[in-house]
């Protein structure tokens, strides 16, 4: 199936198109005048303070990567495992503090 036009249709479709892809000759260039593609103060005012936050972020971001450990597995058993001399003083300790703690409580309650 071709489309074509009847020979008296294509010269006034032709025409018209052409017509229609002119450009306007009044003197407006859509938009774009003497002070196209120029810049203005507040622009560049803008645009150090967007490049002041990214550097602000940047500084950010590379402290908290500091921080990151260089991997995230399990630590050795060896060094998990508390020593048994640590783990005494601390059962001492909490046992020498479960006294003091309920005579304190009870002396509230009297």
């Amino acid at each position: 199936m071709s489309l074509t036009l009847p020979a008296g249709v294509a010269l006034p479709v032709t025409a018209s198109a052409l017509v229609w892809a002119q450009q306007p000759g009044n003197g407006d260039n859509g938009g774009q005048g003497e002070d196209f593609g120029k810049s203005s103060p507040v622009g560049f005012l803008v645009l150090i303070l967007f490049l002041i936050a990214v550097a602000f972020l940047v500084r950010s971001m590379t402290k908290h990567l500091k921080r990151v450990p260089a991997s995230f597995d399990d630590p050795p058993a060896e060094e998990a495992a508390p020593e048994p001399e640590k783990a005494e003083e601390k059962k001492q300790d909490e046992a020498a503090e479960k006294p003091a703690k309920d005579s304190s409580a009870a002396s509230k309650t009297d």
